[in-house]
């Protein structure tokens, strides 16, 4: 029988050494495939290792456990789901009880820090059953890893959702873009779509590109959310620049602008935006 396999995704090692020790003393079959100091490290394993189960702090430099997570469903290889369906996902966290209750709506679980060995058991026995169930199940292989990226990507939703909301700011009306010794007054009507670029954030307009020194999770509060949509976890875009939504065979789809031949892709995450009416 095949070990099944997991990554642990925590930035204090202490922590992350006291995981993994317990995980090796409750369920001695589990093997741990990687250690990862932060949420990109988390990512980069994943889609590289394809665990059976993932451990993630939800506070980790860089890219959040919810952000990692969120990026393995939009990244999780295609033609590779029947042999290594998505991972199964623990939370670790300190949030108090409105996270947890999402957590639960969500149908994934938490274990809370500091670690308590009484419930990191009662988690190793839910994904031990849910490991079997997966094993047992008699569907197309092929269908049954699309159903499960598919249902990860609605519990995340739920997740990411749970938060409670940042008080409210007015919505950026024009942008700020250094350009040398000058500063560009570029107003937000004539952007078609943010992408994030490292550090930055390129501007696309239909004439031009410009680049800001601002990440998209810092300009993204700031924008209107009825006007401008998250599309990928690195694309915003206007909602009225959109041309039309087309989707592929298998299920892609690829947005096409009024004013540029640019294409930009939607992630499985936002695919729920664009239904015909």
């Amino acid at each position: 029988m095949i070990k099944p396999t997991a990554l642990i995704a925590e930035d204090e090692p202490l922590l992350a050494e006291n995981l993994r020790q317990e995980l090796a003393r409750l369920w001695p079959e589990l093997e741990i495939v990687a250690m990862a100091p932060h949420g990109q490290a988390a990512l980069d394993g994943a889609l590289s290792l394809l665990p059976d189960i993932c451990f993630l702090d939800i506070r980790m430099p860089g890219l959040s456990g919810l952000e990692a997570a969120q990026a393995m469903a939009e990244d999780w290889p295609e033609g590779r789901t029947s042999a290594r369906p998505f991972p199964l996902l623990v939370f670790v966290t300190a949030y108090e009880q409105y996270a947890l209750q999402a957590f639960e709506r969500a149908a994934v679980d938490y274990v809370l820090k500091p670690l308590q060995p009484e419930r990191l058991a009662q988690t190793c026995r839910r994904l031990q059953t849910a490991l079997a169930l997966r094993q047992s199940e008699n569907k197309d292989e092929a269908n049954q890893g699309e159903e499960k990226i598919n249902q990860a990507v609605e519990q995340l939703r739920l997740l990411l959702g749970g938060n409670p909301p940042a008080a409210p700011q007015p919505a950026l009306r024009l942008l700020q873009i250094n350009q040398g010794s000058s500063i560009l007054m570029l107003p937000v009507d004539e952007v078609l779509y943010f992408e994030a670029a490292d550090k930055y954030v390129r501007v696309l307009t239909a004439e031009k590109e410009h680049l800001m020194r601002t990440s998209l999770r810092e300009l993204l509060p700031q924008l209107d959310g009825t006007r401008f949509w998250q599309v990928h976890r690195s694309v915003v875009v206007r909602s009225d620049a959109i041309d039309r939504a087309v989707r592929d065979e298998t299920g892609k789809i690829t947005l096409h602008l009024h004013a540029s031949k640019d294409r930009l892709a939607v992630s499985r995450m936002y695919a729920h935006l664009f239904k015909g009416m």
